[in-house]
């Protein structure tokens, strides 16, 4: 039998300060968990949580405005007990929640997994494989509503795929001026006169399109 000792003496031993780095990391993961946690909104309480941009993966937030704005417009546009889905546009979701009936269902298709936090509402889509989702989601929500990840042709393209396999009909998409003739082509989406704005301004023109009018709803 080794000598207890020896043991000790094969352990690697941390010093102080890496210990106390150690631990104050374990504590911030431990605080961050938890926050996450009531990141969804219940009633009586806001829910308020931050979850930062992550700019490696294209996000920038919509600003308060652009938020309430949008959030009124969909809810006024299908009613209390409609079905809702958001493509890449996790900040409209907690606003969204709050203002809506118990029987509207909202469901999130997001890439980033920090917001796995909502539960049920969310659903993990990545724009590159555009039609990886539940066959029964086909025409099942009442209103899409969309903001691609990133200015390109392909990602507007993938995305449309997954926006005309979900709506029943309604389209609201956010993206730059210059996704425009390619909107109207895929989804035959006009130009509204709302513009998005968001937290940290973006150097592209961004526009609101929509295949519905907003005049009667805003």
């Amino acid at each position: 039998m080794e000598n207890a000792d020896e043991v000790d003496d094969d352990v690697p031993q941390l010093s102080a300060e890496t210990f106390a780095a150690l631990q104050e990391f374990y504590l911030e993961q431990e605080n961050r968990n938890k926050q996450l946690e009531i990141a969804v909104p219940t009633e009586g309480g806001d829910g308020d949580v931050t979850i930062d941009e992550n700019w490696q993966l294209s996000q920038f937030w919509y600003d308060n405005d652009t938020i309430e704005f949008l959030v009124n417009v969909a809810l006024k546009s299908v009613g209390p007990e409609a079905r809702i889905a958001l493509i890449s546009c996790p900040t409209l979701y907690k606003k969204m929640r709050q203002k809506a009936g118990e029987k509207c269902e909202i469901t999130l298709f997001e890439y980033d997994k920090r917001f796995a936090v909502y539960g049920d509402d969310f659903m993990f889509y990545d724009y590159n494989s555009p039609l990886s989702i539940p066959r029964e989601k086909s025409g099942y929500y009442d209103l899409v509503i969309a903001d691609p990840p990133f200015l390109s042709e392909e990602c507007l393209t993938k995305t449309a795929v997954s926006i005309r396999f979900l709506t029943k009909g309604k389209i609201i998409l956010c993206t730059g001026a210059t996704m425009a003739d390619l909107a109207k082509r895929l989804l035959d989406l006009e130009k509204t006169t709302f513009e998005p704005k968001h937290k940290n301004n973006l150097a592209n023109e961004f526009w609101c399109y929509s295949n519905f009018e907003f005049s009667a709803c805003s």
